[in-house]
């Protein structure tokens, strides 16, 4: 009895197959931003919530742009970030 194999042998491949390179580079782009929010409002001790109040963006949204589901505006995420003290650079790709 013959198996069926998946595509690929791990992520990557199927990811190589499924998706092309702009999307995943926007794809890995949107996890590294949403990561660093999620890093910097932690290390600070910041909830949600008092991050709504620091920024005035609602934290349904902010919940919403931390789970992947939303496509936040920049000047949503540039709001989000001021407070960390932190803020967004253009820099060369790898």
């Amino acid at each position: 009895m013959n198996s069926i194999s998946p595509i690929g042998s791990n992520w990557n491949d199927f990811e190589k197959e499924i998706f092309s390179v702009e999307e995943i580079r926007e794809s890995d782009l949107r996890v590294a931003l949403i990561s660093e929010l999620i890093n910097a409002r932690q290390e600070l001790g910041v909830s949600q919530k008092k991050l709504e109040a620091l920024s005035g963006v609602k934290q349904p949204v902010i919940a919403r742009i931390e789970k992947g589901t939303s496509n936040p505006q920049l000047s949503t995420l540039l709001k989000l970030l001021a407070p960390l003290g932190k803020t967004i650079a253009i820099v060369p790709l790898r």
